[in-house]
This record gives structure tokens, C-alpha cells and sequence, in this order.
């Protein structure tokens, strides 16, 4: 198992927290990830993390495929990657509904077929074999629409990019994630377990191996794990309940929260209804000291270095094959590193 940091998206101010990006690289971390929302965008804080590393790959974790062509996505990337020496890492996700249509203003509809179009047109970019032709559902390159000028014509990159650029989706629904066991290089599962991974998970990745006619070898299953490193087990856990209720509460609409649908498949119904339902009335403080403990230790590793220790087997045995740490401590990420690596 190897070791991931995720440093995420930024509040109202973004400060990269790069004593413990340079701490990760020279402890041997394989993979920093970076995220977007509704404010700093993935792409620019990768570059400057790029430029003062020197060996961990950079990943996006994720760009969201609404707000990019996929030629935008594959210029971004393929530059990212021979500016850093072949370390870029390209990591996807639809994002969600309301940040889809609310921020990018664009439709959300027909998840699976517009990720199935895009891989498959970035593969193409990246393999460079002939100009990029693509008529699909939800893509047309050259485009032809009515309103076309009927100018364009199939273009290769001028950059010379990795044929084998590594991509990544972040998915969490049932035929999400088949379809990224069925064409992507590995899964970014933002909340993730050994009870989930066996009876959540694992049947859907193999439906897609099967369909994409492959095994898992090969395959990384990249999942986060925050890690609340703290000798006040009842702190450690409160460092944590504030995004679990932000995501199982708010990320989403009653009836439509993907995160929600997770924390029920992980047993946790009654739970989850409680804290959408403060979440969603304003009530976030009640919110999140409704998340059982039990929940929070199901996705994260808390308490003092001995517990986490003895907590650590749980996700060696689970099907990670990189674990991404979020984590505020630089303590909690050489903690990490001597557990593991």
C-alpha cells in the first residue's frame, strides 16, 4: 500500500500547506492531490507544488469534466506532466448536480455517457495515432451543429504527451463506479472502508473488470482517509464530524446526495437522516454532533499514534492499493509514513 496526501480546495484564502507537501516527498508519499469546488481551482496550486517538489507524482483529485472540454483537460494535463518530468497524475469527476448547473451553468444529466465520451476522448489526444475524431452523444469533434462553420477540421496535439497517462475517476454510485473499473487506470473514493469496499464496492469493480475483459492487477484504488492524530480520542473525533456532516448533509438535495446514499449503504441510515435534516435547516452545529462515532471511525483513523496504529491493518486489508491522507498535522503525515511506508 502506498501513501497519498490530499490537500484539497481552499476556503475564502488559499495557503498550500507545503511544509507537510515537502515532508510527504521526502518521506517517500507516492501521490499530492488537489481538489476544486466553487473557488480555487485544482490545476494552478498542482503547478506551483510541482515547481518546488521533487519526486511525488501530482494529481488532480479532481478537475471537474463540466468545466473543461476534454482537449482543455488533456492540454492542462499533458503540460502539467512534462513540466514536472512525467509526474502528472489525472484525476476526474462529474462533481454534482448543484455545482454543475449552479456554478458552470451547464446540464448535469447523463453522467455515464458523457465520462464513457470523454476518457475516450482523451485517450485518443494522448496516444497521438492519427487526428482526434469523435461523434458522440454528448461530444462532437469537429464539432457539427447547426450553427457550425463548417470550418473545423481533426487536429493532433502539437505537444507530444504520455500515450499512457493515468486516469483517474472519483466516483461513488453503483454503475459509476463499474464503469471506472471498466475504463480508467484507478478510483478516487472519497469515503471508503473495508465493510464498504466488500459490500458496497467490491461487486460493481468487478463487474467492470469483467466487462473491459481485465482483472484488478494494475488497477489503483486510491482512497482518502482523514486522520485526526490526537491523545483526546473525543477531540480527534470532532476534528472529523464537520466534514462528514458537510457532505452527508449538504452536499446535495434531499433525495439527490450521493454521499447521503453512501453513509445508508454503510448502515448508517437513521444517522444520515438526522443530519441532513438539521443540515438542511440550518441547524449545522446539531448536524454534525449527530455523526456517530462509530461512523467517523468507519472512513477515518483518530485518537493518539498507538490507536491509529492499531487501527491501520483495517485499511491494508480493505483493497487500497494508495491511501490518501488528509490530515492538518504535519505529525499525523510522519506518523503515516512509518506506519505504512
Amino acid at each position: 500500500m502506498r501513501l497519498g496526501l490530499t490537500v484539497g480546495y481552499s476556503g475564502a484564502k488559499i495557503e498550500l500547506p507545503m511544509d507537510m507537501i515537502l515532508e510527504a516527498d521526502r518521506l517517500g508519499y507516492h501521490v499530492v492531490w488537489t481538489a476544486e469546488a466553487y473557488g480555487s481551482d485544482s490545476v494552478a496550486p498542482l503547478a506551483w507544488i510541482g515547481a518546488l517538489t521533487q519526486q511525488i507524482k501530482l494529481g488532480t483529485a479532481i478537475m471537474q469534466m463540466p468545466a473543461r472540454t476534454p482537449a482543455m483537460t488533456a492540454m492542462t494535463a499533458m503540460t502539467i506532466d512534462q513540466l514536472s518530468g512525467g509526474r502528472m497524475v489525472l484525476g476526474l469527476g462529474l462533481s454534482g448536480p448543484q455545482v454543475v448547473e449552479g456554478w458552470h451553468g451547464v446540464a448535469y444529466g447523463k453522467p455515464l455517457g458523457k465520462t464513457r465520451e470523454y476518457v475516450s476522448i482523451l485517450r485518443q489526444i494522448f496516444q497521438r495515432e492519427a487526428p482526434v475524431v469523435h461523434d458522440g452523444a454528448h461530444y462532437q469533434i469537429p464539432y457539427g451543429g447547426d450553427d457550425a462553420t463548417g470550418l473545423g477540421k481533426p487536429l493532433k496535439s502539437i505537444l507530444h504527451g504520455r500515450a499512457d497517462m493515468p486516469i483517474y475517476i472519483a466516483s461513488i454510485g453503483p454503475k459509476n463506479v463499474e464503469l471506472t473499473a471498466e475504463i480508467a487506470d484507478g478510483w478516487l473514493p472519497i469515503f471508503y472502508s473495508r465493510k464498504l469496499y466488500e459490500e458496497a464496492f467490491k461487486p460493481h469493480l468487478e463487474a467492470g473488470f469483467q466487462k473491459a475483459g481485465r482483472t484488478a492487477e494494475g488497477f489503483d484504488i486510491a482512497a482518502n482517509v482523514t486522520v485526526a492524530l490526537d491523545d483526546d480520542l473525543e477531540i480527534a473525533y470532532n476534528m472529523v464530524k464537520p466534514m462528514i456532516a458537510l457532505y452527508v448533509g449538504g452536499m446535495g438535495a434531499r433525495g439527490k446526495n450521493f454521499y447521503f446514499d453512501l453513509a445508508v449503504r454503510a448502515g448508517f441510515e437513521e444517522a444520515a437522516t438526522t443530519i441532513q435534516d438539521l443540515y438542511l435547516d440550518g441547524k449545522r452545529g446539531e448536524a454534525m454532533m449527530a455523526v456517530p462515532d462509530e461512523l467517523v471511525d468507519e472512513v477515518a483513523l483518530c485518537g493518539p499514534a498507538d490507536r491509529i496504529r492499531d487501527r491501520i491493518q483495517l485499511w491494508q486489508e480493505s483493497g487500497v492499493t494508495t491511501l490518501n491522507v488528509a490530515t492538518t498535522s504535519l505529525e499525523a503525515v510522519r506518523l503515516m509514513a512509518e506506519l505504512v511506508l
